[in-house]
């Protein structure tokens, strides 16, 4: 039995849905150097489908004009709580009771400060103060000098603006506008965008320990070759983040990829198969669903050498004796936790012919209740890719998507079965 599931929605041409379709969001701007990327921020957000508003300070207004985040946005900015536009003169009503989140990005020290007193003295801070708390989320992202970030008056902002109700999304750290360096700086657009995006994600697997496998193992030779293989890493970081963005504390062991680590996400990097093992084991009794992603070598070289090894001048080439690798998934599905049913165990399968066969003979062999199949020469470094979903029911078809869409319905396709059926951790076979 084959099914196959389309994903949810689809963008303007038909294709993948946006991540923030239909979503509303104001983007305030308090003042600070910062605001040179809020342009950035602002047009990323419109990429991603939202409709954004964008509302200034005074202070905002001497490092980026509205002129740039009108052009932007493609919506007047708004910068005075007496603009005249507003039949009733309430714009701080009207565009909070409009809106699905508030983004202030910059925050500023002082902006803070008024946040937390209650103050309201210009449209953007009558805007938070009037908002429905209930109804309209307010999410923060800091800018300021890392001895302003560090001052025990700003920490402790930070802990009430957090108990208020509000999202505080931290900061970047690195070199500043005023020449030092260290914590304080704005998030950078994508990040905060990333944020944002998992704000609104159904948390269908709250409260859940995800550990997640990613990329290629590497089996040295010697100091300067090994066996390893194309995996770029991308499905499995895919799949972390969408595991993060639907509420899991979320663990990712990594090969040597180059991927960065998405928001959110606690990241373990090896080399070797024993290596990702070790991480694993160490791990998995905590955890309560293991996507095993990574492509594993199976073989590595018995007695890798020391040094180099060079040519004789024989025309042979070197004898290497190999040794089989440790069966990750085997070993983490046959743990005391999986066969208890305290962890859903999920295996994937890169065939390159027969994919279905291939994938129910490996899901009855590793004795998992879930394998993903797909076909590896189609996908390695590819940024898109389809899957094949097999289980003791059958199979069910992910058509061609980008990773990260297919991640966000894998993950999705996993809350389901562990909400129906906690038990189908315990065995693979029906």
């Amino acid at each position: 039995m084959t099914n196959q599931v389309n994903p949810l929605g689809s963008g303007p041409d038909g294709g993948e849905a946006l991540d923030l379709a239909g979503k509303h969001i104001v983007l305030g701007l308090s003042g600070g150097i910062a605001c040179y990327k809020a342009a950035e921020l602002c047009r990323a957000l419109i990429k991603a489908g939202a409709t954004v508003q964008v509302v200034m300070t005074e202070a905002a207004e001497q490092f980026i004009t509205a002129v740039t985040l009108q052009a932007l946005s493609g919506r007047p900015v708004y910068t005075s709580q007496w603009d005249s536009r507003e039949d009733n003169n309430m714009a701080h009503i009207n565009l909070s009771r409009e809106s699905d989140a508030i983004l202030v990005a910059p925050m500023s020290a002082d902006f803070m400060a008024k946040l937390l007193h209650g103050r309201a003295d210009d449209l953007l801070s009558l805007m938070c103060l009037a908002r429905p708390i209930d109804k309209v989320p307010l999410l923060v992202a800091p800018a300021m000098n890392r001895e302003m970030y560090a001052h025990p008056a700003t920490q402790r902002n930070f802990v009430q603006l957090d108990a208020d109700g509000a999202t505080v999304l931290g900061v970047g750290s690195g070199f500043q506008a005023c020449g030092e360096t260290g914590d304080g700086r704005m998030l950078e657009p994508e990040q905060i965008l990333e944020d944002l995006v998992a704000f609104f994600a159904p948390k269908v697997l709250a409260g859940q320990r995800v550990l997640v496998t990613a990329g290629p193992t590497y089996e040295a030779i010697d100091p300067v070759r090994g066996i390893t293989n194309l995996s770029s890493g991308k499905m499995g970081f895919a799949i972390a983040r969408a595991a993060r963005e639907a509420g899991a504390e979320v663990t990712l062991v990594a090969g040597p990829v180059t991927q960065p680590t998405p928001r959110g996400v606690s990241r373990i990097d090896v080399r070797s198969a024993q290596q990702m093992l070790e991480a694993v084991s160490a791990r998995a009794q905590a955890a309560s669903v293991f996507v095993a992603t990574a492509a594993v070598a199976d073989w590595r070289p018995a007695a890798p050498s020391a040094q180099k090894i060079k040519k004789d001048g024989s025309g042979q080439a070197p004898q290497l004796a190999f040794t089989e690798n440790p069966d990750i998934l085997a070993t983490v599905a046959q743990s005391a936790a999986a066969q208890a049913g305290r962890l859903f165990c999920v295996g994937f399968a890169a065939e390159s012919q027969d994919l279905a066969e291939n994938a129910e003979a490996k899901r009855l062999r590793k004795k998992v209740p879930l394998l993903v199949g797909n076909i590896g020469p189609d996908t390695f470094g590819q940024d898109h890719n389809a899957l094949l979903l097999v289980d003791a029911q059958g199979s069910t078809a992910l058509p061609r998507a980008s990773k990260l869409s297919l991640a966000r319905q894998l993950v999705r396709e996993i809350a389901a079965r562990m909400a129906a059926a906690p038990s189908q951790a315990k065995a693979a076979a029906p």
